[in-house]
């Protein structure tokens, strides 16, 4: 023992406790493992997350699997729980007293905002409270990396605190993200933006994508080390109004037929029209996908909307073209306030076209 009195521990393999692997969906969200969920812009990947956290919450899945029953948490950056997030879930059949958000920390400061990259261990105390928790959504998780997510360093630093959470807690772990402009045809795990990091660590990564002018989306396994690592679904975003809150609508998933395959092939298909339209094109498209999602619940502070672009890799001249081409035309709240962007009330959020076009 040194100074410090640190040791290493080991154990012997013959003393190990062999396990099999736990699923919360076979094959697709294991528990005590690090999931990555990433996709093209308007691919609906947060609302695909609401969609899991309410099979997690009756513990039905879209092909049939049952599991049990558990309960959900979730945090999001970039999404309203009340007018948004809530909404999906009912629409998507969730047990909504099973559904946590992570509203604000409360230290000895004041109250202030979670932050992903400094609150793990607050949040592992919270779901052990809870109890029984299955689902822990994060949204983005770009947001738990401090420095540059480019770096495998920052990022494998960054996100071993949510895979030692999941570990502990033997919870499944979903981290949300988006695939870099100008990839098409790669390897779908290589498209996850920033660092290679982000699908090293992960155990499994999920994709999302979709072709231009189609309601039907893909969603499919692109890596998985502790199984298959093919195949997927079909899907469709689909726009609903609440049953009991007919001012309210949201969207939600409707699952489709399975696909077989590996993702790449699979990725291929959906996107063969983005490669046929060349890279400038394509990036043009990309912004206007960028925006159609994000503003799809609403005006938005143009200054917010830049910077997301710039997460996102969208360059500012590219982002522009697609604000002109989708009609946005900046306004102002107010004397006091900054300029905000909003979609026209005649858009068609699925396929960016006018209506009657």
């Amino acid at each position: 023992m040194d100074k410090q009195g640190a040791y290493i521990e080991t154990v012997k393999a013959s003393d190990l406790v062999l396990k099999p692997i736990s699923w919360l969906w076979r094959a697709y969200l294991a528990h005590g493992k690090l999931h990555i969920l990433g996709g093209r812009p308007g691919c609906g990947k947060t609302t695909i997350a609401m969609s899991l956290a309410a099979s997690t919450t009756k513990g039905v899945w879209p092909d049939g699997y049952v599991s049990e029953i558990g309960n959900v948490v979730v945090w999001s950056g970039e999404d309203d729980p009340s007018d948004t997030l809530a909404p999906r879930l009912i629409l998507s059949g969730a047990d909504m007293d099973k559904v946590h958000f992570v509203n604000a920390v409360y230290d000895s400061k004041g109250i202030r905002a979670f932050n992903p990259a400094t609150d793990t261990e607050l949040l592992e105390r919270r779901v052990k409270e809870i109890g029984n928790v299955m689902l822990l959504v994060i949204d983005p998780i770009i947001l738990a990396i401090t420095g540059d997510d480019h770096k495998n360093a920052s990022v494998r630093r960054g996100l071993q605190p949510l895979a030692d959470l999941a570990a502990a807690e033997d919870v499944v772990v979903l981290g949300i993200t988006h695939f870099s402009k100008g990839t098409t045809g790669r390897e779908p795990v290589d498209r996850i933006t920033g660092s290679l990091a982000y699908g090293a660590a992960a155990r499994i990564v999920l994709v999302a994508s979709k072709q231009r002018d189609v309601e039907t989306r893909i969603f499919c396994k692109a890596k998985s080390n502790i199984g298959e690592d093919e195949g997927g679904f079909e899907y469709e975003l689909v726009e609903a109004t609440l049953p009991n809150n007919p001012g309210i609508t949201a969207s939600y998933v409707k699952w489709g037929t399975p696909i077989d395959g590996a993702a790449r092939d699979i990725l291929a298909v959906a996107e063969a029209d983005d490669d046929k339209a060349g890279g400038r094109v394509s990036r043009l498209s990309e912004a206007k996908d960028f925006l159609l999602e994000f503003l799809s619940d609403g005006a938005v502070e143009a200054t917010i909307v830049q910077e997301a672009a710039k997460i996102y890799g969208i360059a500012e001249k590219t982002l522009q073209r697609a604000r002109e081409s989708l009609g946005i035309k900046p306004t102002k709240t107010g004397m006091k306030e900054g300029w905000v962007w909003n979609l026209p009330e005649n858009i068609n959020v699925e396929d960016g076209q006018e209506e009657g076009q």
